[in-house]
């Protein structure tokens, strides 16, 4: 008998299912609507609710009392079978038997369905055949019905009820008030112990069916509007980002579930307290390896010169991201406690987190629907923060479950572990970074990386990452940081012909480039291809100078745009420092090229800072050596005035040897007249040993 009354009833449920499934979508709020009873009764209209469909016209037009006493439909006149259990129910009826709409909300229904609360009695009736969808995977139908009848301008109707049952903003309210439904469901189960929510496991996965439902619903009704910005629009847009982040979030937090949040595994910090310190000394030896920054520098800004880590930079994003994302009471009334933490300082200085629901939390119901990926790496940079010193094959099983449960791929999850080694500050960490480099080579690896190995004191693993990321050659659109990174890398490797060729290449793409394309369009000078220039020039003086690669720098072809710079930050750390060879090899720059005038005022400049040193030092070591370097620069650059013509010579020294050429301004790149000793010159430059710079190092070539 059991066994019967269950077959006939999955027998109901499935042929209402069936009906719902191939129903024409526009009949949806015909049927959602209430009919009564067209029948006369004592002279007036009975008015009872109609349940049944009459089968010979299809109308719904008597209550079951009058089926059986008419003969003939009250609207067409068209005879109908005299049992009334034979006539078909309506569809709502249907889905009530079957057990799909519950009877206690009918009976609300009922209620309401007198005066003024007939029309949202209609609304509440196509809600609950839109749940009914919703709940057995036939959101197609939902899809069909925005797409076939909401957005289709022949489905008009002359009946008020229908008319608004038309609109597509039935079907968002539908959609806002179910979330929000689903969302009160869940803020009471995450408030459950993890046991208890173990239990619930069956719960969440049919919430994440819905909320996926929801959210097709909502491209749908996206893809459907003509104006690209609306008020509508953009409230529909902020309540699918709300839907889609807390699917992420409830993703998320299943997979935790599952693992019961880690608690079975010991952290490698003994407390928060200790993680903090950690966290902090690693910011402080980020800082203390930061190189200065060459584009502050020339724009004279005065920002400090610091280093970030990449777990800041990825957590700054998020807070940006979070600045233009409008705030929403059901999304943010599932999180678990009051985090006082973000509200005070932001999600930067909310790590590193104080658990694993409060991560989950704080990175998934925060900021944009659109950095879930992001936001999944962030969450794996704190698993690997918090596990790293377990033992790998446990550590492993964890990192391989999460990548095959949100189909993350192999590249990114190293890319994950190395942002996490790069930022420990241990050669440990270090060392297992640059082993994993190879595995994560491709045009997509993150450009930061080579500035921080660079730092870290490995140009060679700093270059094979510049080669793979596409930016050793300019291939990509770098911008001013990214590309002083690779010349640093390319002087540091000994390069210098390649670090000469790359700034030329890249200045010479940002002249020609419009400047909308360029990297970063909110700063004018990444605009500007001489504030490049500029900065590329002056990072390769400098870092020749601090190598003793200056003797091979002036061989390089310098033209006169690119000479300008060279002067300047040669002879400024000629005037910090002018027991250096800086100077000297300036002057040697012009001489090669046969330009004495510059070389012989230049030359007067060095004169009198050598003066002025010597009168102050008390090194007679120190002073030794500058005054035979200034007797040596000095014959030379004698020797060469001497080629000059009669009247060139008489305007130097009716000059007194003040410089024409100043900081500021380009020196000539024309030759006062034709080389006229050459070999003489050629042996006196290059063989005085107090000129060539003995670097320590041996560069590669």
């Amino acid at each position: 008998m059991v066994n019967r009354i269950t077959g006939e009833s999955t027998s109901a449920l499935s042929q209402a299912l069936l009906r719902l499934a191939s129903i024409d979508p526009i009949d949806l709020c015909h049927e959602a609507k209430v009919e009564t009873c067209k029948a006369t009764r004592d002279l007036r209209r009975c008015s009872g609710s109609v349940h049944r469909v009459l089968v010979s016209c299809d109308h719904a037009a008597l209550c079951d009392e009058c089926i059986q006493r008419c003969e003939l439909c009250p609207i067409c006149r068209t005879p109908f079978p005299k049992r009334g259990d034979e006539l078909p129910l309506r569809l709502y009826d249907e889905c009530i038997e079957a057990g799909l709409i519950p009877e206690k909300q009918d009976g609300k229904l009922r209620n309401s369905e007198n005066g003024d609360n007939q029309q949202i009695a209609d609304v509440q009736r196509l809600y609950s055949l839109f749940d009914v969808a919703l709940e057995n995977n036939l959101v197609t139908l939902i899809c069909h019905y925005v797409t076939d009848v909401c957005m289709n301008e022949i489905a008009v109707s002359s009946d008020p009820v229908i008319a608004f049952l038309l609109d597509e903003k039935v079907v968002i309210d539908w959609c806002r008030w179910t979330f929000t439904s689903l969302s009160k469901d869940l803020q009471v189960k995450y408030n459950y112990t993890v046991n208890e929510m173990k239990g619930e496991s069956n719960f969440f996965l049919r919430i994440l069916s819905k909320l996926a439902g929801l959210s097709k619903v909502l491209e749908v009704l996206e893809s459907s509007f003509r104006v690209p910005v609306s008020a509508l629009l953009q409230d529909l847009n902020h309540l699918h980002d709300s839907i889609l982040k807390t699917k992420q979030h409830l993703e998320i937090m299943v997979w935790c579930i599952t693992h019961q949040f880690l608690t079975n595994m010991s952290s490698r910090h003994p407390g928060m307290t200790s993680w903090k310190s950690s966290f902090a000394e690693r910011k402080s030896a980020a800082n203390k390896q930061a190189w200065p920054d060459s584009m502050n520098q020339i724009l004279k800004s005065n920002e400090q010169c610091t280093s970030s880590l990449f777990i800041e930079d990825a957590l700054k994003n998020l807070d940006s991201a979070q600045e233009y994302t409008d705030y929403d009471e059901a999304v943010c009334s599932l999180m678990k406690g009051e985090h006082n933490s973000y509200k005070f300082h932001g999600m930067t200085g909310s790590y590193p987190f104080e658990n694993i629901r409060t991560a989950v939390d704080l990175l998934f119901l925060q900021g944009s629907s659109d950095l879930v990926v992001a936001k999944q790496a962030i969450f794996l940079y704190y698993v690997f923060d918090c596990y790293w010193a377990i033992p790998s094959e446990d550590m492993r099983h964890i990192v391989e479950d999460f990548a095959v449960a949100f189909k993350i791929s192999r590249h990114s999850l190293l890319e994950s572990y190395i942002f996490f080694l790069l930022d420990d500050s241990s050669d440990l960490a270090l060392k297992e970074a640059i082993s994993l480099l190879p595995e994560i080579a491709s045009p997509d690896i993150h450009p930061k990386i080579a500035r921080v190995l660079l730092e870290r004191q490995n140009p060679d693993a700093a270059l094979m990452a510049l080669r793979c990321s596409g930016l050793d050659w300019g291939v990509a659109a770098a911008s001013p940081e990214e590309a002083i990174t690779a010349v640093r890398t390319w002087v540091e490797c000994g390069l210098l012909t390649e670090a000469f060729m790359y700034q030329r290449k890249i200045c010479e793409k940002v002249k020609t480039k419009n400047p909308m394309d360029l990297h970063d369009k909110e700063t004018n000078y990444c605009h500007d291809w001489l504030l490049w220039l500029e900065a590329l020039v002056t990072e390769i003086c400098c870092l020749c100078i601090r190598r003793n690669l200056v003797d091979r720098m002036i061989e390089l072809p310098w033209n006169s745009d690119e000479e300008k710079h060279l002067h300047k930050a040669l002879l400024e750390y000629a005037t910090i420092d002018p027991s250096s060879n800086a100077g000297s090899l300036l002057v040697v720059f012009y001489l090669q090229r046969y330009r004495y005038t510059e070389a012989y005022e230049v030359d007067s400049k060095l004169q009198a800072l050598e003066d002025n040193m010597l009168s102050e030092s008390c090194d007679e070591v120190l002073a030794c050596k500058v005054r035979s370097t200034s007797h040596w620069r000095k014959r030379i650059v004698d020797q060469s005035v001497h080629l000059l013509p009669d009247v060139a010579q008489q305007k130097l020294k009716n000059n007194g040897g003040v410089s024409a050429v100043t900081q500021n301004e380009s020196p000539s790149a024309k030759t006062d007249v034709k080389p006229v000793q050459q070999p003489l010159l050629g042996s006196v430059l290059f063989k005085d040993p107090r000129v060539q710079l003995h670097s320590n190092s041996h560069p590669r070539r």
